[in-house]
């Protein structure tokens, strides 16, 4: 029966993902309006039909009627938990799991669990819950959803400690709002539904204040408000439905950043208003980045929109209308504003314009065309204005009248040998080069005067204008439509060029910009300069804010900027960090160089940081490492002299065991040995952590190389059989005469222990040469010191690992140290000042040498002897 049990709950295929428990929440806008009761009336209902229902948690309160509710319904056992001598209960979450109910009822998502519970937060119980396939109904209230809970502190005046993220309640598959007025509620309070009688007072003139409650239901109500538009936009985007529902007001205000916006922004909010609706501001961003907001100008708007209680919105499109459109479709506007057109009568002759086309396509969008100032201030073709430079706009205007008048000349001279068809065609042919020069307003100027130059001079009767041919009406007009064609030609050139020109200029500078953020060593500050630079601009500042209050994160120039309101070029990157630039409005073409900056400078910040936590961590692994190789070492290692000095001194006081005076000597002498090398073991233990924490500070004076030695050999068991040759004639060198003696100690100890004597040719080999020779030389400026063994010497490629602390290269054995004198003498150098390495001794071996600079005004001094 037990493994039919077994094989049931977990009747799961192989290769499948075990189904997800579904969430269902209980909101309410504060306590007593029936969460709790409505959860456990959901839970009979289901448990009438079948669905195994168990109460994982549900607290009562002392209330009654919810108490008669947990009738009938099966009770996990809760944990009981012990905290500072007080007993809790909690949801025994394990006990839950094994149980594997249908679905569990589990009260209080934001209760904070008391410590020593299996997760800290019972919303963290639940989650697990549903991983295991269980269905949860649960309950919270509005003031303990993260994102409200400041506002809820200012309504009340009281801090909730207790909170859950209001994304893990966005996940729920059902959200129901428990709801009840405020006098409701305040009647439930009094006839004592919801506290004991000694807290009733208290809580009406308090939290259960009529006004406290109805904000808090207003908060509750748009909440839950918000979050049925977000699943009705999931919805529509899953089903791609494109048409307008008209469940909920959005109106689209649409401005182009000249001075009418303003203008529209304040209407489109009061048309909001009076809806009842959300406001939208939205500017489309051309995709030839010809035209645009100007960045100050963007911020200005931003600001407004965000005063406003409005969102503030940009997006691409080469088509203004169809853009627009999709824009108020994907977020199902019912209204658009739109500002009447500023465009000349002469204009929407060529094109309806942006209102009028807008208006057609709209479909169910209503459509407000709002008049304004500006409208009737008309603007001049465009296209009319072309982009050509200054200088060949003069040449262009000298070419108008010059070339039909050498054209004229041309003509007469060769009349009677050309035909008037000629005549005609060069002075088509002049018209298209003033074109091509100078554009439109010459070209036409170079049309005007052909046509009266060939009408007075070519055309009969000669030398008046008048014409009586048809076919010279239509040459004259045709000129005309050349000049007018050819120009438009060269204007779009002229654009197209200038927009390449443009867009190489923004590819180097972002490629300089990528480069920088990929390869310098301060990414950030680099950038910040580059941007400065390259536009000219007195100060960039990246702002980051934090709490309400913006800081500056990096900053290039002088006076950079504090907040972006303060920026002549305000570039926000997110909400939080905007790149803030002081020096001089910039035109609306930086808009995308810039704004590519300052995800740039993003980037960096994010990298910087990065290396940073980077670093941290990495000091954090190597101290682990460390401590666990101390651990490792020291176990061993100190407990060995420790284990001899007891097992000697156990037998010095044993008054059974009679020992010789030879016994008792060697036995004091193997305690002295042992306290000797725990002693040293503890002296490099502290040296390790004195560099570690960086409190080495060495005083450095000259000191001979000669008079260290000496020093250092005295202090080393075996330091009498070391061969020494320092010649004292060597100059001093800088270091501090007490590390220096250790650094010698230390390497001259490690000699002794890994090297062996060099047999003579005919001698023993205890009576060779010394394992260990001391040298020193001078060399460069510096005077190196080498400590000499014919030991085993290092593996390959081991010659930097062997300063690791605790690395002994496979040496275990009980008199092998702990690794630890290698690394010391390194650090002791290196804050020196000097160096050290290993090297192969020849024949066999390892050479530590350790170079430090000589002293150089005693160099200048013996020089001078000589």
């Amino acid at each position: 029966m037990a493994e039919a049990d077994e094989a049931q709950t977990d009747n799961v295929q192989p290769g499948t993902r075990r189904r997800r428990g579904e969430l269902r929440i209980y909101l309410g806008a504060a306590p007593g309006v029936g969460k709790t009761y409505a959860m456990l009336g959901e839970a009979h209902r289901r448990a009438e039909r079948g669905t195994d229902v168990v109460v994982g948690f549900v607290e009562t309160h002392g209330r009654a009627k919810t108490a008669q509710l947990l009738d009938g319904l099966e009770m996990v056992p809760r944990q009981r938990l012990t905290h500072r001598g007080t007993e809790f209960t909690e949801m025994d979450v394990d006990a839950v799991l094994a149980r594997r109910p249908e679905v569990a009822l589990v009260d209080e998502l934001a209760h904070t669990n008391v410590p020593g519970s299996r997760n800290t937060k019972r919303w963290q119980d639940i989650d697990e819950l549903l991983d295991a396939g269980i269905d949860v109904l649960s309950t919270v209230n509005i003031q303990h959803l993260e994102s409200l809970n400041d506002v809820v502190e200012r309504i009340t005046g009281i801090t909730q400690r207790e909170t859950v993220p209001d994304e893990w309640v966005r996940r729920a598959e059902q959200l129901e709002l428990v709801d009840i007025t405020p006098e409701a509620l305040r009647r439930r309070l009094a006839h004592g539904n919801v506290y004991a009688a000694h807290k009733i007072d208290a809580a009406l003139g308090n939290y259960f204040r009529t006004g406290n409650l109805t904000a808090l239901r207003e908060l509750a109500l748009l909440w839950v408000a918000d979050q049925v538009d977000v699943a009705l936009q999931r919805y529509r985007a899953e089903h791609e439905i494109t048409d307008t529902w008209e469940t909920r007001e959005r109106v689209v205000v649409a401005i182009t950043g000249g001075p009418e916006s303003e203008t529209l922004i304040r209407r489109a909010r009061r048309i909001a208003t009076k809806a009842g609706g959300e406001l939208l501001v939205v500017h489309v961003l051309r995709g030839d980045g010809l035209s645009g907001i100007p960045p100050h100008a963007l911020g200005r708007f931003r600001r407004l929109a965000e005063d406003v209680g409005a969102t503030f919105h940009t997006v691409v499109g080469d088509d203004v209308p169809t853009a627009l459109l999709d824009f108020a479709r994907g977020v199902n506007a019912t209204q658009l504003v739109l500002g009447t057109s500023r465009r000349s009568r002469l204009a929407r002759l060529f094109e309806e314009g942006i209102g009028a086309t807008t208006v057609q396509a709209s479909g169910p969008i209503d459509v407000h065309m709002v008049t304004h100032e500006e409208a009737a201030r008309r603007r001049g073709l465009k296209w009319a204005r072309g982009v050509l430079p200054r200088s060949r706009k003069l040449a262009g205007w000298t070419l108008a009248p010059v070339l039909p008048v050498v054209v004229t000349g041309l003509g007469t001279v060769l009349r009677g040998h050309v035909s008037q068809a000629t005549d005609a065609v060069a002075f088509v042919l002049a018209t298209v080069v003033v074109a091509l020069v100078g554009g439109l307003g010459p070209a036409l100027l170079a049309a005007a005067v052909a046509a009266v130059l060939l009408d007075v001079f070519f055309t009969q009767p000669f030398y008046s204008v008048t014409i009586y041919e048809p076919q010279n009406v239509i040459a004259l007009v045709v000129m005309v439509i050349v000049a007018v064609l050819v120009s438009l030609v060269v204007d779009r050139a002229s654009r197209r060029a200038e927009q390449a020109a443009r867009a190489g200029t923004e590819a180097a500078l972002l490629a300089s910009y990528a480069r920088t953020v990929l390869t310098h060593p301060e990414p950030l500050a680099r950038l910040l300069e580059k941007v400065r630079e390259n536009f000219g601009l007195t100060s960039v500042a990246l702002l980051e804010k934090h709490e309400g209050t913006w800081q500056r994160v990096a900053c290039v120039g002088p006076e950079p900027c504090d907040e972006p309101d303060e920026a002549d070029v305000d570039v926000p990157v997110t909400p939080e960090v905007h790149l803030a630039l002081r020096g001089r409005a910039l035109p609306a073409a930086d808009r995308r160089v810039l704004e590519a900056a300052a995800g740039q400078a993003l980037l960096a910040l994010r990298q910087q940081r990065m290396a940073v936590r980077a670093a941290e961590a990495q000091r954090r692994a190597e101290t682990t490492e460390l401590r666990t190789a101390l651990l490792s070492a020291v176990g061993h290692d100190l407990r060995t002299p420790l284990t001899s000095i007891k097992a000697a001194i156990g037998s010095l006081r044993d008054p059974e065991l009679r020992l010789s005076d030879a016994d008792t000597g060697e036995l004091l002498a193997t305690v002295e040995e042992s306290t000797d090398r725990l002693a040293g073991l503890v002296d490099n233990l502290l040296d390790s952590s004195r560099l570690a924490t960086g409190a080495v500070a060495p005083r450095l004076r000259p000191v001979g190389y000669d008079e260290v030695v000496a020093r250092a050999l005295a202090g080393v068991d075996g330091g009498r059989t070391v061969a020494v040759d320092v010649d004292e004639r060597l100059p001093p060198v800088l270091a501090d005469a007490g590390l220096l003696e250790r650094v010698v100690a230390n390497l001259v100890d490690n000699a002794l222990r890994h090297g062996r004597p060099v047999p003579r040719k005919g001698l023993p080999e205890p009576l060779g040469e010394p394992a260990v020779a001391v040298r020193a030389s001078e060399y460069g400026g510096t005077v190196e010191l080498r400590v000499v063994d014919h030991g085993p010497g290092l593996p390959k490629g081991a010659s930097e690992s062997v300063f690791t602390p605790f690395q002994r290269l496979g040496d275990r054995d009980a008199a092998g140290g702990i690794g630890l004198g290698l690394s010391v003498a390194k650090g002791f150098t290196e804050a020196m000042g000097g160096t050290i390495r290993a090297e192969d001794t020849p024949g066999g071996g390892l050479t530590v040498v350790v170079s430090l600079p000589a002293d150089q005004a005693s160099v200048q001094v013996a020089e001078g002897a000589v």
